[in-house]
């Protein structure tokens, strides 16, 4: 095989490999293949618990909701211990400066080593979020505002008014993290806001 046959071969498997690629990033979130493709010693065991807040971001489909829903849960088996309110306002409060500050850069590091912007198992950023939407919950944890902070969050957290999808364009980390964080703000705004009515 001559030289230039040997170039064009090279630049069409480039070329496909390419369009391969953004076939993957265009999915996001975690691959449709059984066991995810990732060369061995990438990834920082530290970052991908924290990310994935201890696996939870690995359930399907929607690992947002799983996340979302463990930390809700936590909140709720808190709850049923009959945590009394100052612990419960400083122990949600601990929890989301937490998430917030480990989120950051574990989310950065987990994305980094996937090769993705932000990648979908990374779900420390709705735990943050919903913790923020709970802390409506604080004072009248009872299931109508718990089911009611969950919801709301998952709502602001998809559709994303603004200014929750300008954060996304934050580097990195912070932006993977900190949409969610404005997402549970808005939940927990409307929380307040029903808590007359529920």
């Amino acid at each position: 095989m001559s030289d230039k046959s040997d170039a064009a071969a090279i630049a069409k498997a480039a070329r496909l490999d390419a369009a391969a690629a953004q076939r993957l990033a265009a999915q996001g979130g975690w691959p449709a293949q059984p066991a995810c493709q990732f060369r061995a010693g990438r990834k920082t065991f530290w970052a991908w618990t924290i990310a994935t807040f201890f696996g939870a971001g690995l359930g399907k489909p929607g690992p947002g909701t799983w996340g979302s829903a463990a930390a809700t849960l936590i909140f709720t088996a808190a709850v049923a211990l009959h945590a009394g309110e100052q612990a419960m306002l400083i122990g949600t409060l601990t929890g989301i400066a937490l998430a917030i500050i480990l989120g950051v850069p574990a989310a950065t590091v987990a994305a980094r080593e996937s090769g993705r912007k932000d990648p979908g198992f990374v779900v420390i950023d709705e735990v943050a979020g919903v913790g923020i939407a709970l802390l409506g919950a604080v004072y009248r944890p009872d299931w109508q505002h718990i089911a009611a902070a969950f919801l709301l969050f998952r709502i602001f957290d998809i559709w994303k008014p603004f200014p929750v999808r300008q954060l996304e364009k934050l580097p990195e980390g912070w932006g993977i993290v900190f949409d969610d964080v404005a997402a549970g703000l808005y939940a927990w705004a409307v929380l307040l806001f029903l808590s007359r009515w529920l």
